[in-house]
């Protein structure tokens, strides 16, 4: 017979593996924080959304590709910059990243319907999501959506926050970015959005999918309605 581990040596490599698993972590972190510092100076060409994305529409019968086109921030209609804003982070030239009394909100709305529904993201936590993470909601991926957006905040401006995020949003089925939107949904280039055009797209951002299939819809129409009167209150960075 096989004699038996002792409780000191079950011990011993029971602290070893959590030693091991913390320095994952660790390093793990390390690497994120290493590709937010990357992509202060060089644009990022595929988001973690897009390689699922273009996963999902490879299988297609015929497939098709994402549409993506990166346009610099002054390059970029000012309506748009304004309109996610309104939409999307009333405070996002204010806050450090993270909004606690929204994400406290989504936590009691979420355990009411005993669903995980609502996240309270800003949008720094948005574009820390698009980048590194997937769409699946739980609170080990919004813990690390967190992290990572602190991360960003240390790293990168507002200006850069906003242009990252407008030209990684998704806007439609394969639709990434404010200049594939503009062209997708309106035929002009993101630097000549008007005023309801950049708010319309803003009101869809919740459910990009839904209504690049279903366009004509009386919550988008009333939502456009809302941004643009929150449109000329709000700060550009």
């Amino acid at each position: 017979m096989k004699a038996k581990k002792s409780p000191r040596v079950v011990g011993r490599w029971l602290w070893r593996l959590f030693v091991w698993f913390v320095l994952a972590v660790l390093a793990y972190q390390a690497y994120l924080f290493g590709s937010v510092v990357w992509y202060r100076w060089f644009n990022p060409q595929e988001t973690a959304f897009m390689a699922d994305e273009q996963a999902r529409l490879s299988k297609l019968e015929p497939p098709k590709s994402i549409e993506h086109v990166w346009v610099p921030f002054n390059q970029i209609s000012r309506y748009a910059k304004r309109a996610v804003i309104a939409s999307e982070d009333t405070g996002f030239t204010e806050h450090s990243g993270i909004e606690w009394e929204a994400i406290e909100q989504a936590a009691r709305a979420n355990f009411a319907s005993g669903q995980i529904r609502l996240g309270g993201s800003t949008i720094t936590m948005q574009v820390a999501k698009n980048l590194f993470l997937s769409s699946d909601r739980s609170y080990i991926r919004k813990a690390q959506e967190i992290v990572i957006a602190f991360m960003i905040e240390v790293a990168w401006d507002k200006q850069r926050i906003l242009e990252v995020y407008l030209n990684v949003a998704e806007w439609g089925v394969g639709v990434f970015g404010i200049e594939a939107a503009a062209k997708h949904y309106f035929g002009v280039p993101a630097s000549r959005l008007n005023p309801r055009q950049a708010a319309w797209l803003a009101a869809i951002l919740p459910a990009p999918k839904r209504y690049d299939r279903q366009r004509q819809s009386a919550w988008v129409e009333r939502k456009t309605g809302i941004i643009l009167r929150r449109m000329p209150q709000v700060q550009i960075p």
